[in-house]
């Protein structure tokens, strides 16, 4: 009794509050004493706050609850896992453990960890993290979970992703998430090569030919550059992760004008949850990437809840825009790294942030790199600046011309790959998702050559997106070893019958826009039903 009076008070100590202790007995084995009991904290006025370990992961010390060891595991359904699916709010199951990451916001890879709350991410977590990452979990577990409790999977499901795993294993057994150094040097030389060449015809020119030849050849520089920080904020490069995170400062921020953490936050939501609709409004379960209303819808379910955001009405710009949206789509296109730039200015210099998740991680957490992002940018510009000048040579409608040229060409390079990426692929809701082998490939298209289209241009100019499919599935390999893992993964989907699509740009193209054709014909049908008058 005096021992658990001296814990009771030095626990008081610790949190600076009440505690009772329950649970309590003694037993004895061999002379060895055990003490199972748990501390639990008394709520007084002081401290009221409802935070989950996720929060109290973040706090101090004295703010965190004790457990002690020699009390048993807590079971816990799938259905109660289900009720928890906000930021403040989150469990994530991880190989059938349970961990509560409420307000977990220090969380190193950002806001993407409250894309699979309310699920589980033992996959998407290995395909994220390197090697014993898992041991920062251990501080957020809670119990586990009931496995006979996840009634939406049979034994041949387990199976199939018992196989899934094998090859992951059997793939970091090959070595190929090892990257080729030479390879990386090679493609870094040839895009500063590009930039070069580009400045030259400019500075040594004075010919319009030659100018927009060089406006061009930029856009396709940029394009390149997105590639390469896409590898290195991928981590496929380097494994200190340090390593990657500045390389993708130099590309993206000073090279493209991209925000490094703003690229980071969308992307790695987008790869987490691909084609996913937000469960909630309070949920950050759904994919930044097709978050495109009210410009573009891709699903009737998209529009509808667009619809119920803004009042239960659709505007009548709205109505506009979905109605031609296979007709807009390459003009918005052709715009898209204008918005692009913005959202990365507003990140760096903390002007705003493009989507809530993206919000909630700067204000909890602020930029990883503050002055390195801000510098970035503002070299970006200042040497843009002097180019689109024509070292000062040219007028102000000129070097317009010439910005808008590159800027313009640019996005469209950019978004005519990753769209064909995903763009008129399945799309999910969030409570409805399928595994996650299942969620990767059905989402996710590949690109080959055809229609005249070399196969060669195509593995060059997609820069491994290509790949997209296997990228997505093992989103840590590097670029040069994807190629060898197709053959792998096209084998096992053909053992588990898992289909996959392939296709290359002209019909990957027209997939696309008949896609946003059909879903404008589906919205046009619904508002005649609603609206008969019309």
């Amino acid at each position: 009794f005096r021992f658990r009076s001296l814990v009771a008070w030095f626990c008081a100590r610790l949190a600076d509050r009440p505690v009772q202790l329950t649970s309590y007995h003694l037993l004895s084995d061999r002379e060895v004493f055990y003490l199972p009991f748990r501390v639990i904290f008394i709520q007084d006025n002081n401290h009221t706050k409802n935070m989950g370990k996720g929060g109290d992961a973040s706090a101090t010390a004295g703010q965190r609850a004790v457990k002690l060891v020699g009390d048993k595991s807590e079971k816990i359904t799938w259905a109660e896992v289900k009720k928890h699916i906000t930021p403040d709010d989150a469990w994530v199951v991880y190989q059938n453990k349970v961990y509560d990451v409420s307000n977990w916001h220090e969380h190193p890879g950002g806001g993407v960890i409250f894309t699979h709350a309310g699920d589980d991410m033992t996959d998407i977590f290995a395909a994220f993290h390197a090697q014993g990452s898992q041991a920062m979990m251990k501080k957020f577990y809670i119990g586990d979970l009931i496995p006979e409790s996840v009634e939406h999977k049979d034994q041949r499901q387990l199976d199939f992703e018992k196989g899934y795993r094998d090859l992951r294993a059997k793939l970091v057994m090959m070595g190929m998430f090892k990257s080729s150094k030479p390879f990386y040097a090679y493609k870094c030389t040839f895009n500063m090569c590009m930039w070069l060449i580009a400045v030259a015809m400019v500075y040594f020119s004075d010919n319009l030919a030659m100018h927009i030849g060089s406006a061009l050849l930029l856009g396709l520089f940029w394009q390149q550059c997105g590639w390469l920080a896409h590898d290195f904020l991928h981590h496929q490069v380097f494994k200190h992760r340090k390593y990657g995170d500045l390389a993708g400062i130099f590309w993206g921020d000073l090279m493209q004008g991209f925000s490094m953490q703003w690229w980071k936050n969308k992307h790695n939501g987008h790869h987490a949850v691909p084609n996913l609709h937000n469960s909630s409004l309070q949920s950050q379960d759904g994919d930044p990437d097709i978050d495109t209303m009210p410009l573009l819808a891709w699903s009737l379910k998209q529009a509808q809840s667009f619809r119920e955001i803004n009042g239960g009405k659709d505007s009548a710009f709205v109505r506009t825009a979905i109605k031609y949206q296979a007709f807009t789509y390459f003009p918005i296109l052709l715009l898209a790294r204008i918005s692009w730039l913005r959202e990365s200015f507003k990140t760096a210099y903390g002007l705003g942030a493009a989507s809530d998740n993206a919000k909630l991680e700067l204000e909890k957490r602020g930029l990883q790199y503050p002055i390195l992002e801000k510098i970035g940018i503002a070299l970006h510009y200042t040497w843009m600046a002097v180019l689109s000048s024509g070292f000062g040579r040219w007028s102000f409608a000129y070097s317009m011309m010439y910005f808008f040229t590159a800027t313009c060409s640019s996005g469209l390079f950019l978004a005519l790959v990753f769209g064909l990426g995903h763009n008129g692929m399945s799309v999910y809701d969030a409570t409805t998702r399928p595994d996650f082998w299942k969620l990767q490939v059905t989402t996710t298209r590949n690109i080959t050559g055809g229609h005249g289209i070399p196969q060669f241009f195509v593995d060059w100019f997609c820069g491994g997106l290509q790949y997209q499919v296997d990228h997505h599935l093992f989103p840590m390999m590097p670029r040069n070893n994807l190629k060898k893992c197709h053959k792998l993964v096209e084998s096992f989907c053909k053992e588990w019958g898992v289909t996959y699509h392939e296709t290359d740009l002209v019909v990957g193209t027209y997939e696309v826009l008949n896609h946003l054709s059909k879903v404008s014909d589906d919205f046009l049908v619904e508002m005649v039903k609603d609206f008969p008058a019309m």
